[in-house]
């Protein structure tokens, strides 16, 4: 049932806002230069890794050692209003097409993350992660890490057709109002370290490489939502 809403409604949005998108990539272009889109290997269903597709917000800043400069450094204004208005994010319809990807579900967070996951957090990967999610229009960034996940993991159990409509409604009027875009001081959220306590163990997911380097600076992801 999920997949029979995912499918038509993401290749409906995708056709309606190919003009801008069109759009957005010129200035993407013209304002950070090429590549114009965002590649990163991201856990999905149950781990597995995909290439999530976002557009760049980034800058390939350097230092004098030839290290990408922290996020906030490397995000210019331009970049900064792509995440506000949540225009960088509309290329992941094409992940939602593929099947990588739901429209609602937990984000995709980074790779290196999974094993720092309690095994009740990991639960966020027994479904599709989303575009948007319960999270995202509970707080987005602005909430603890702990707290995020509580939420996904409420999704995981609660999920329905109705509750996904509920949440893409939700998530346009949070989209209109720029709400809850970053974590205080930081270009979005700070890095997660792991649960700041015990819960039920740690888990293995199935099907992740036993390497889990990310695309671009293994040290320093290029991009985080």
């Amino acid at each position: 049932m999920k997949r029979l809403f995912d499918f038509p409604v993401a290749l409906i949005l995708l056709i309606l806002l190919l003009p801008v998108m069109l759009m957005v990539a010129l200035f993407v272009h013209f304002y950070l230069g090429s590549p114009v889109f965002f590649r990163q290997l991201r856990p999905g269903l149950h781990g597995k890794p995909f290439w999530m597709l976002k557009f760049r917000t980034m800058t390939d800043a350097i230092d004098l050692n030839n290290l990408l400069l922290v996020d906030a450094d490397r995000l210019p204004r331009f970049g900064k209003f792509l995440r506000a208005s949540s225009l960088d994010e509309l290329p992941e319809l094409w992940n939602v097409i593929k099947g990588d990807m739901s429209l609602v579900g937990p984000r995709p967070l980074l790779m290196e993350y999974l094993p720092l996951y309690s095994a009740e957090q990991a639960r966020r990967h027994e479904v599709r992660p989303g575009v948007t999610g319960w999270a995202q229009v509970n707080g987005r960034n602005a909430i603890p890490w702990e707290e995020k996940f509580k939420l996904d993991v409420w999704y995981v159990d609660h999920q329905s057709l109705w509750l996904d409509i509920r949440i893409l409604w939700l998530t346009a009027n949070k989209v209109f109002k720029r709400n809850d875009i970053s974590a205080a001081g930081e270009a979005t959220m700070p890095r997660f370290t792991g649960t700041s306590a015990p819960d039920k163990g740690t888990v293995v997911m199935k099907n992740v490489p036993s390497c889990m380097t990310i695309a671009g600076n293994p040290a320093r992801p290029l991009n985080k939502s």
